[in-house]
């Protein structure tokens, strides 16, 4: 969190916070409230608490970023009206859609899209046996799966409120990271494969995504470990795109970039060490060779 306005006053407030709740924040502090809220646009941080030079305080949330946290920080700015005698106001500075106020209907919409993943995963490494096929296949499903999955979350329920089509392409890559890598692991060692590729993604990966709270609100190092695999690098990724322009977008990207790669390379070892591509007949060896 921010904590924002002039020094001595961001010192006692950040002392009195530690000692309400310690270890409870991670501070940074700020010069004024306009930094403030730069910061949580930039989602450098997901709520704040500034200092005005009259001696106010006010309160500043994200509910786009986590209406989880906003709801915390809302309960902590009526402790501190309570505790101070003066009230003290919470701004929103990014609100979530106005159809999805607390976040419900944006959480529930990424194990959808995870599901998808896997099962497109599963299909293609069973039924396909060519290389260049398999390859083909998870790149249109990925893309119309992006496109059909963001129809429904912005269009219908709601849960999103910035481009379509940006939008979509985070889903279509969060996709195909994960059917890649689940199509990858099965394509590489058959059954097994794609029972690791299942309990990665969605055993260990879409509960230590934070989707319906924040990272940063799991046990360490859970939050951190979700943000390096898909789920919760596709769900960060967005936000970013939906709610903040691309803000924070760099890490999530290449999360989701690294795993698509890893899975489409190790279908392509696969391929390449002769296990999945039909053998020619000798029919066509002799008629080759003649």
């Amino acid at each position: 969190m921010v904590v924002a306005g002039p020094p001595a006053a961001v010192s006692d407030l950040t002392h009195r916070l530690e000692q309400r709740a310690p270890d409870s924040f991670d501070f940074t502090t700020r010069g004024d409230e306009a930094s403030a809220r730069r910061a949580l646009l930039d989602r450098d941080a997901y709520a704040a608490i500034t200092v005005q030079p009259t001696g106010g305080t006010k309160v500043l949330v994200s509910s786009a970023a986590s209406a989880a946290v906003a709801g915390a920080f809302t309960q902590l700015a009526g402790e501190l009206s309570h505790s101070s005698g003066a009230a003290v106001p919470v701004d929103d500075v990014r609100p979530a859609p106005a159809k999805d106020p607390h976040g419900a209907a944006f959480a529930s919409s990424v194990l959808p899209i995870v599901l998808t993943g896997m099962i497109g995963g599963v299909v293609f490494a069973l039924k396909i046996t060519r290389r260049r096929s398999k390859f083909a296949a998870v790149a249109l499903f990925a893309a119309f799966a992006g496109l059909a999955s963001t129809a429904v979350a912005h269009g219908w329920i709601g849960a999103l409120d910035g481009n379509y089509f940006a939008e979509a392409s985070v889903v279509a890559l969060t996709v195909l990271a994960i059917c890649a890598t689940v199509m990858g692991l099965g394509t590489a060692l058959g059954g097994p494969g794609i029972a690791l590729g299942i309990v990665t993604i969605l055993l260990v990966g879409n509960p230590f995504s934070g989707v319906a709270s924040a990272p940063q609100m799991l046990p360490a190092p859970f939050g951190t470990l979700g943000q390096l695999l898909p789920p919760g690098a596709g769900a960060s990724l967005l936000r970013s795109v939906s709610f903040f322009d691309g803000a924070a977008a760099a890490q999530p990207l290449t999360v989701l970039a690294v795993w698509a790669a890893a899975g489409l390379a190790l279908t392509a070892v696969r391929r390449r060490a002769g296990s999945g591509e039909p053998a020619p007949s000798p029919a066509a060896g002799g008629a080759a060779s003649a």
